[in-house]
């Protein structure tokens, strides 16, 4: 049965003829912009069923002055091999920020998941990357390994990389000022009268913004004269308990520790009690990030504030403006962290 057109087709939407076409959304932008990845049959049901209601192509002009309506874009997220909690907790505030400039722009978002090994290189391209199905792509927590930065420039897409990095900067991203955060967590504990402050969960080679927050603990530690004292390890926190337990034993006049994150800041206090040791009163402990757990821990997380959904507010719309201004000079935003003193130090 023929579909009964709607007066004054110009405001039929795209939700309007995939309902009448029984496909999604995404799929009816595809078919409109003439873009790949839709079968011969569903393409040309789409057609009809767009035709039969009246709908009326916006002009050039129109499509512009709408705010890049009919774009897609994607998201791009890594798995590990060894799923980290601490990622999930990080990033869900990120993407709803994400998805709200998106719905302003009455844009697609579309997901896809990179999976890596433990040293960070994919094991497969998603068919997002691969098939086109998108006009920018915004990629999460990532480090771009060589060979995954020559795909993405490869496709000539724009790409925005959010907490991510890539060798020389070839993106525009929105990232942390972890070196300043990292500094001043170190220094309200030097305030607070500590002077045998340990960094627990970075390493000489981790992901760059945990690298970061060491670069700011070691430069805070320097300006006081102090000496630094490492716990190295990964952001697992069944591996932070490990080393908490070395760094008591053998340091017995330690009186802090910057965590640096939230996650193993809470691995932390857990182990101290564990070991008998009271927080904040023989070991004061900070965390970074402030994810939601920080403050229905007991004692309560002081933490360094990252604001994450501002974040994922900023990377898209630095896609929407890379989208309308191609040319434009890379654009490379940073948020500044901000200090939440509760119990724990």
């Amino acid at each position: 049965m023929t579909s009964k057109p709607i007066q004054n087709g110009s405001k039929i939407t795209i939700t309007d003829i995939a309902n009448a076409s029984s496909v999604s959304p995404a799929t009816v932008s595809l078919v409109l912009r003439d873009k790949p990845g839709v079968g011969a049959e569903t393409r040309q049901r789409v057609l009809e069923t767009a035709q039969s209601l009246g709908y009326i192509p916006p002009s050039t002009p129109a499509r512009q002055a709408e705010g890049e309506m009919m774009k897609q874009i994607g998201l791009l997220m890594k798995i590990e091999t060894r799923a980290n909690q601490e990622q999930n907790q990080f990033y869900a505030p990120v993407v709803t920020g994400i998805e709200s400039i998106c719905r302003q722009k009455q844009s697609h978002l579309l997901y896809a998941n990179l999976p890596v090994d433990d040293h960070n290189q994919p094991l497969e391209l998603p068919r997002l990357i691969t098939d086109k199905q998108v006009d920018g792509l915004l990629v999460i927590g990532m480090e771009l390994t060589e060979g995954l930065l020559a795909h993405l420039q490869q496709s000539k897409l724009p790409i925005v990389l959010v907490d991510g990095y890539a060798a020389n900067d070839p993106f525009d991203s929105v990232v942390t000022d972890n070196v300043k955060g990292g500094y001043q967590a170190t220094e309200h504990l030097i305030d607070q009268g500590h002077q045998k402050i340990a960094i627990v969960g970075s390493m000489p080679d981790a992901y760059p913004s945990i690298l970061e927050r060491r670069h700011g603990y070691i430069q805070a530690m320097a300006m006081h004269g102090l000496k630094p004292i490492f716990a190295d390890c990964t952001l697992f926190p069944e591996e932070a308990e490990r080393v908490i337990e070395e760094l008591v034993a053998n340091h017995p006049d330690l009186s802090a520790i910057f965590a640096c994150n939230d996650q193993l800041a809470v691995a932390t206090m857990k182990k101290l009690a564990d070991l008998g040791k009271s927080v904040p009163n023989e070991i004061a402990v900070i965390g970074f990030d402030n994810i939601l757990l920080a403050q229905h821990v007991t004692p309560s997380l002081t933490t360094m504030r990252v604001d994450k959904m501002a974040m994922g507010r900023l990377a898209a719309q630095s896609m929407f403006n890379r989208l309308q201004y191609p040319k434009s000079s890379l654009v490379r935003t940073i948020i500044q962290p901000q200090l939440i003193s509760r119990d724990s130090a």
